[in-house]
């Protein structure tokens, strides 16, 4: 329910707010002021604060226009006041005092005082003000902004540092200033200057600064956002001087802070140095270049205008054009159609069209964008007829100059996108664009203004073509053009999220006949336009890389243009930063190869995600090449030259092994053999650095060279050492080859087998003598079933195990000999494994303890002799007194325990004396080991362990029983425990208590 009064240009009124359950009815006191069509001022008792009116403004204002007639209309109050008598005015002031006493009584007797002083400032004005009367003709109006609300909400936004969608909310704002800048409220700039107060006040910005840290990603777009909008407030084609200087001082102002952000994101002591690693003449003097503000685009526009006559034609007129000119002269105005073109720095003009269509200027913005394409078509011409004329000299040479140190796309101002835009959405500008004309100047003598209001802008358009034609030619001379790599990550960043942005719009496009007909001509432009082409026959090794585009334009191409898809594919799958700048051999086969890592750029950041577009790029003509061997093989040698990293080319690898095994179809053999010739790159170039995943990759190999058939694992295993380690190629290559699963999948014959076996044995053999301590265990057993080849195998063995192998090594080997039915040979490798072996008293729980009870065992049921040549072995090696009482006992036993019975026949049914050798110097050292454990024990003995170190004296006393004076030996030991160590008092009565 709202009551409402009008007086004059000031509208108030009350705004109930009805009951909820959860809070009472809300009466609201709102006014509103306004003045030609805007809001200038408005006031609620809500309280709510925020940069847009609140509920009841805005239910008071659409209230009066849906019901006029039931708003109460009254003249402005000065108009009232000036129909009353001097006793009405005295009422109607005692009156409003007395109603609002506490609010306006001081000030209504400061009035009164200051009005009956003749000399006051007050009376030297004639009539007084009138709030309901509305300003002057000549006064600025514009619409109600909460200034401080703004502020408020953009601090409050960003000290949320990019959490709970502050990010999305500041995008808001800057769509409400696009919007206001679009309806010519004059409020647009005002609250991109509020904005940028904030902004710039944000602490993170110091201490990012301070740190050496970069801002987060969609900080820093909203930047980008903010220096956009500041480029298009002073291109406002019709903004007065004294508001382009207002904002030139502002924008100075801001540009002089240390911490304003730079355009390509980075600060002086994030990248040190880092021009020094660009090869000689990539920027030129570039160093010296000044580092650009997100404002300096803007400062720099301030010194652009509108007032050429050329651009006021071609903004002004469909029909603006000169048929009788001739298109011979560098800077023509107009192309050989005798339409106009637009001489300017690209980014620049296409800044002037997207301050067209933020202004509200659709038309107007379409003509010149229009005029800017049209120019770059002439310039594609030009400059491919420029290459031809050059070409020998240039090729000659082999080496080109980037042309262009700023690309358009990844470019802060966006230039390709905008014009894409413009283009695109040219139909719905058409219609919501406004019925004004831009007003430049006097544009009678061109054509008048009402024809202007008639003429559609498709008079622009050639035969044929469409608004969505000369877009998407404009996105493909954009992405095609050869541009240097921007310095910085995020400026890197930036050149391929551009492009993919780009190219994703473009992916919404349906390619019909006419569009073909453009991306034909221009992938022809592209191969044949030398420097001005990002794939022209010789780029810059600085230039930005053309996976991306190259392979959207393989994928459009394929279906209308086999022949040309390729070429444009094969042409981009170079990357010329990561090539070795002195040619090192022939470097379109595998085998020459060589690493260039070192050779990488710290300066190229995004490196790592241009090589996986590379590697997308080959992949996707992989499958498309599928059944096309001549297409494979191009594809395959452009792979081995172009891709440097073993992980991508890994990847291509098991890429064409799945397409080439589809279960759907018999296996495409020329794609297996692509897929083996790149699994093979893969293991030269992994062989001697390190990789994570080597194992996975010759597992995989092994798997893909099966799938070729039987000839391919005999190749691998023939160059196995170019290939492979030796430890791979016995524990994994050999011995899968040689696996029943492989003889049953390839349905060898028997001298198929013997063939792959042959191969296996001298393999292994090689890695044996190569690498006899991981090799000889697999090359023994892999030569098991040739007696020759075994019998050498063996021999490595024997003459490695003095130097190069370790007693764990030796004794596994040393067991698989003892399985095999060797028994001597074993018993041979585990008295050289015991050469090497040493266990203290203390290591009681060693992995080793079991192999030497195992070597014991198999010595003894060898035979006396065997067991009397190793005992001084175990001797010398073993100082452990727990380990040697257990191997004395076994030693004892009839029939050893660990041993199969089948070598035992040699032994006597008698038990062996301990008072002869070999076991007597068995028990001896075993005595001596209790005793030299006893006395090192008791070194350090705390009294937690006084009860475990009874218990081990209770065992030394079961080995000291073993000989024959065994008794007195341990009762003089004993008594010499409790003389030497009579201060343990506690220890000591414990001994007696247990021993006597």
């Amino acid at each position: 329910m709202c009551i409402l009064i009008l007086s004059g240009f000031h509208l108030s009124g009350t705004v109930t707010d009805p009951a909820t359950p959860s809070s009472p009815e809300l009466v609201c006191s709102v006014s509103v002021s306004f003045d030609r069509c805007k809001i200038t001022a408005v006031t609620c008792t809500c309280g709510n604060k925020d940069i847009f009116y609140c509920a009841h403004v805005v239910a008071l204002s659409l209230y009066r226009v849906r019901k006029p007639e039931q708003v109460k209309l009254h003249l402005p109050i000065s108009e009232t006041l000036f129909q009353m008598s001097r006793d009405q005015l005295q009422k109607f002031v005692q009156y409003l005092i007395s109603v609002h006493h506490t609010e306006v009584l001081p000030t209504a007797q400061k009035l009164a005082d200051e009005i009956l002083s003749q000399n006051s400032e007050i009376n030297q004005v004639h009539g007084a003000p009138d709030p309901t009367a509305g300003a002057s003709v000549d006064d600025e109006n514009c619409w109600h902004l909460d200034e401080e609300q703004v502020q408020e909400q953009v601090k409050l936004f960003l000290s949320q540092g990019g959490y709970h969608g502050s990010g999305k909310q500041l995008n808001l704002l800057f769509s409400k200033v696009r919007e206001m800048l679009k309806m010519r409220d004059s409020n647009g700039a005002r609250m991109l200057t509020l904005i940028t107060e904030q902004f710039m006040a944000d602490p993170r910005l110091a201490l990012w600064r301070q740190q050496g840290t970069t801002m987060t990603d969609k900080y820093r777009q909203l930047w980008d956002e903010l220096g956009a909008l500041w480029m298009c407030i002073v291109l406002n084609p019709h903004c007065k001087p004294e508001q382009k200087s207002s904002w030139l001082r502002q924008l100075r102002r801001w540009n002089s802070v240390d911490v304003c952000p730079w355009e390509d994101g980075n600060h002086v002591n994030e990248l040190p140095n880092l021009t020094h690693s660009l090869p000689q003449g990539a920027h030129g003097n570039q160093e010296m270049r000044p580092h650009r503000t997100v404002f300096t685009r803007a400062i720099e526009a301030c010194d652009l205008h509108w007032q050429d006559r050329h651009l006021q034609h071609i903004i002004a007129s469909d029909l603006y054009a000169n048929y009788c000119y001739h298109d011979n002269q560098e800077g023509s105005l107009f192309d050989s159609r005798g339409w106009p073109l637009w001489h300017e720095h690209v980014p620049t003009a296409c800044a002037r069209v997207d301050a067209l269509r933020s202004h509200g200027y659709p038309r107007e913005a379409l003509r010149l964008a229009i005029a800017v394409v049209n120019t770059l078509r002439r310039q594609q011409q030009r400059q491919l007829e420029h290459f031809r004329r050059h070409k020998k000299e240039l090729l000659h040479k082999g080496h080109t100059s980037i042309t262009n140190m700023e690309g358009w796309v990844g470019h802060p101002l966006d230039p390709i996108g905008t014009l894409f835009s413009t283009l695109t959405e040219s139909g719905r500008a058409g219609e919501e664009g406004s019925n004004t004309c831009l007003d430049l100047s006097d544009c009678s003598s061109v054509v008048s203004r009402a024809d202007l209001q008639r003429m559609p802008v498709q008079r622009l358009l050639g035969d044929g073509e469409s608004y969505m034609a000369l877009a998407v030619e404009t996105a493909l001379i954009g992405l095609g053009q050869q541009r240097v790599m921007p310095d910085g990550l995020y400026a890197q960043e930036k050149v391929c999220r551009n492009e993919e942005q780009l190219l994703a719009k473009l992916q919404e496009v349906e390619l019909d006949d006419s569009l073909v007909k453009i991306f034909r001509k221009q992938a022809v432009f592209l191969l044949e336009a030398g420097p001005y082409s990002g794939l022209g026959e010789i780029v810059h090794r600085e230039s930005v890389p053309m996976h991306t585009f190259a392979r959207y334009l393989f994928t459009s191409l394929l279906p209308h243009d086999a022949e040309l898809a390729y070429k444009i594919a094969l042409r981009a799958m170079r990357l010329p930063v990561l090539e070795s700048t002195a040619s090192s051999g022939d470097l379109s086969r595998p085998h020459h190869i060589v690493s260039v890592v070192p050779n990488r750029y710290p300066r190229w950041f995004t490196l790592s995600h241009i090589e996986s577009q590379q590697c997308e790029l080959a992949s996707t003509m992989l499958t498309a090449a599928k059944g096309d061997s001549r297409r494979l093989e191009t594809v395959l040698e452009s792979i081995q030259k172009n891709i440097h990293s073993s992980s991508h080319i890994f990847k291509l690898a098991q890429d064409a092994f799945k397409i080439a095994t589809l279960m759907d179809s018999l296996p495409d053999i020329t794609l297996l053999k692509v897929s083996l010739e790149l699994g093979l790159q893969v293991m030269r170039i992994t062989l001697s650095t390190l990789n994570w995943r080597r194992r996975e990759m010759v597992r995989w190999l092994v798997t893909c060279a099966t799938e070729v058939g039987v000839y391919a694992l005999d190749s691998i295993m023939q160059s196995w050492f170019t290939l492979f380690t030796p430890t791979e190629a016995t524990s994994i290559v050999a011995t899968t080859v040689m696996s029943n699963s492989t003889i049953v999948r390839l349905h060898l014959d028997c001298h198929q087998q013997e063939n792959l076996a042959s191969s296996a044995r001298t393999l292994a053999l090689q890695c044996a003598m190569k690498d006899p301590q991981n090799c000889a265990l697999s090359a023994l057993t892999l030569c098991e079933k040739d007696h020759i080849a075994f019998e050498t195998a063996y021999q490595i063995v024997l003459d490695a195990a003095a130097t190069g192998m370790s007693y764990t090594q030796l004794f596994t080997i040393a067991r698989y000999m003892e399985h095999r039915g060797y028994p001597m040979r074993a018993y041979k490798l585990a008295t050289l494994a015991m050469a090497h072996l040493n266990l203290s008293y203390n290591q009681d729980t060693h992995p080793a303890i079991n192999d030497v009870l195992w070597a014991c065992a198999l010595s003894h049921s060898l035979g006396k002799n065997e067991l009397a040549a190793v005992i001084p072995l175990v001797v010398k090696s073993v100082k452990c007194a727990t380990v040697l009482s257990d191997i004395l006992r076994r030693c004892t036993l009839t029939t050893p325990g660990m041993v199969s019975a089948l070598h035992s026949r040699r032994n006597s049914g008698k038990l062996m004396s301990l008072d002869k050798a070999p076991l007597r110097q068995l028990l001896d050292a075993t005595i001596g080991a209790y005793i030299n454990t006893t006395h090192s024990r008791l070194t350090h003995i705390s009294p937690r362990h006084y009860s475990e170190f009874i218990e081990f004296l209770g065992k030394a006393r079961e080995t000291f029983m073993m000989a024959h004076d065994g008794h007195i030996q341990f009762t003089q030991f004993i008594d010499n425990l409790k003389q030497i160590y009579k201060g343990k008092k506690k220890l000591m009565m414990l001994v007696r208590e247990r021993f006597g």
